[in-house]
């Protein structure tokens, strides 16, 4: 395989900035999840410097007639069947043509790949290095911009932060105590220790065996004073109801009498 024309790749940070803008503008339009551009720059004995974007379709400053196109790029996140086609066809126009892929970026160069089977070559992506450039005013710029801006996950990294905190405080705070933890163990490997761990168990189920035994007896007595109490009531409430029937049957026989008198 033949050396690489491009052997590292710069990418300036108005050109990240540039690639969100436009994704969230197509976003708003259609619902579009992939976006394709072209990036904008010049070349340094084999170092790509990309300090401009576009989206497709584009046009191209004016003013800075040293800016050419030099490499396309689309959203991803992964590279596609097609995107050998469409690097292609930016080599017609532009031989080194390079293509940037996703956040953080990566940058591909198409290459004629030679098989050892002895099939017909075809071309593929190789890797070139590619790392985030910014001059200073840029640098100011960007890191202006990104001071209105909320983060959301601002939060959520502080709360992550006092959780590992509190982690590594439980952690520390084990392997302190752990060891005495073990030594307060018993050793039930000794027929002795054995011995005694039954005793003391057997004592503490006696216990709550009497507990449980009292605790049965004396509601089984509250339950017969029950019993007896209702009987009493029911006895009782059945003397009060035969006085009253005899009662009754008292004044009508002196009623009887009264008449027959008569």
């Amino acid at each position: 395989m033949s050396e690489l024309a491009v052997q590292k790749a710069v990418v300036h940070l108005p050109v990240l900035l540039s690639v969100v803008d436009h994704f969230n503008q197509i976003s708003k339009v259609g619902n579009q999840k992939c976006i394709v551009g072209v990036l904008l720059g010049s070349w340094q004995t084999k170092v790509l410097d990309v300090s401009n974007s576009s989206g497709i379709p584009f046009d191209e400053d004016d003013k800075d007639n040293s800016v050419l196109i030099v490499r396309w790029y689309h959203t991803g996140p992964k590279l596609h069947k097609n995107d050998i086609a469409i690097n292609e066809l930016m080599k017609r126009h532009y031989p080194n043509s390079v293509l940037d892929l996703g956040l953080p970026t990566e940058a591909y160069i198409s290459v004629r790949e030679v098989h050892d089977d002895g099939t017909p070559t075809s071309k593929t992506f190789e890797y070139v290095t590619n790392e985030t450039g910014a001059e200073e005013a840029e640098a100011a710029g960007a890191e202006h911009l990104l001071q209105d801006i909320k983060e959301a996950t601002v939060d959520n990294v502080h709360g992550l932060r006092r959780l590992n905190s509190k982690l590594l405080g439980i952690r520390s705070y084990l392997e302190k105590t752990l060891q005495e933890v073990f030594n307060l163990l018993p050793d039930i490997s000794l027929q002795q220790s054995v011995k005694a761990f039954y005793l003391k168990t057997n004592d503490q189920m006696m216990v709550g065996y009497f507990a449980s035994l009292t605790h049965s007896v004396v509601a089984l007595h509250h339950f017969i004073n029950n019993k007896i109490a209702n009987q009493d009531v029911e006895k009782k409430e059945g003397q009060e109801t035969e006085g009253s029937k005899k009662d009754r049957k008292d004044d009508k026989d002196d009623v009887k009498k009264e008449k027959e008198k008569s």
